[in-house]
């Protein structure tokens, strides 16, 4: 097939020998098979800003490290070189994420180098070599799909342990190979500490993949992962093996309204009293 012009440059420099097909066209990157040194891999390309159709980059760019601090600045302001700066911080994260899960024993592709906006890493296969399917082209025994949850709830604990969280988890971020589960397309993933939306990611993304399951095993609708996890990681108990039940109890807590109106209208007074001061100091 024709080589791409962002895959073009690899090829040139001997890094990729060959394209061989146009895997998928997604919301944040086109996915292609290359050949490189004999061996099948994958090839992801970034798109550009333009015309991503990923939105609230900002969301999940939030509590993401620039360690040069005029990268920094540039970014915060917007500038060309800012946005340029922005867009690779983008593309590298995925990198990034994806050599710290491979470390901590989260089932996902092994990457191998991110240059100028396209990514190679392994080509994830099924048991006849061919290209794993996604969980959402897939039909599972209720067995199957009991055993993969285990697994799939066992690898989002270790990413939250390895201090991330997907931010955009489904059927359609993972593939089935012969093993189970392999979790896929990371750009998005943000810091469990230091991104305020993280907890609200994270429940949606366990509930995106009970959901799933649950479609072959309804008894997973009813477990309750998202928020005993992220309770045991809150209390900084959440290891890999962390044993789980799936269950959860909301705690219930009366409120004494009467005691919450006296601190809202003392604060108020506190708050009128510093106003006056203030004015009085400015007429004298």
């Amino acid at each position: 097939m024709k080589i791409p012009n962002r895959i073009q440059p690899l090829v040139d420099d001997g890094l990729i020998d060959d394209v061989l097909q146009r895997l998928k066209s997604g919301k944040e990157a086109d996915v292609y098979t290359v050949l490189c040194g004999g061996k099948v891999q994958c090839a992801k390309v970034y798109k550009e800003a333009t015309q991503r159709s990923f939105k609230q980059a900002v969301q999940y760019q939030e509590g993401r490290k620039t360690r040069n601090s005029r990268n920094a600045r540039a970014m915060q302001k917007g500038t060309k070189f800012g946005r340029k700066q922005q867009e690779e911080s983008w593309q590298t994260a995925e990198v990034d994420a994806l050599f710290r899960l491979a470390n901590a024993g989260v089932r996902v592709p092994q990457p191998y180098l991110c240059i100028d906006g396209v990514l190679l890493m392994e080509l994830v296969t099924d048991a006849n070599g061919s290209v794993a399917p996604r969980l959402s082209d897939v039909t599972l025994s209720e067995e199957q799909a009991v055993t993969d949850f285990h697994t799939m709830i066992r690898n989002i604990v270790r990413m939250l342990c390895a201090g991330i969280v997907h931010g955009d988890l489904s059927e359609f971020n993972v593939l089935l190979d012969e093993q189970g589960p392999v979790i896929i397309d990371l750009p998005q993933a943000v810091d469990a500490a230091a991104n305020n939306h993280a907890e609200s990611m994270f429940e949606r993304d366990v509930d995106n993949i009970t959901s799933y399951y649950g479609q072959f095993a309804p008894q997973l609708l009813k477990t309750r992962y998202a928020k005993e996890i992220w309770l045991l990681y809150e209390d900084g108990k959440l290891t890999p093996e962390t044993p789980l039940t799936g269950e959860f109890v909301e705690e219930e807590r009366v409120v004494d309204m009467d005691s919450l109106m006296d601190e809202i209208i003392t604060a108020e007074d506190e708050y009128y009293e510093r106003q006056r001061a203030s004015r009085e100091r400015d007429e004298e």
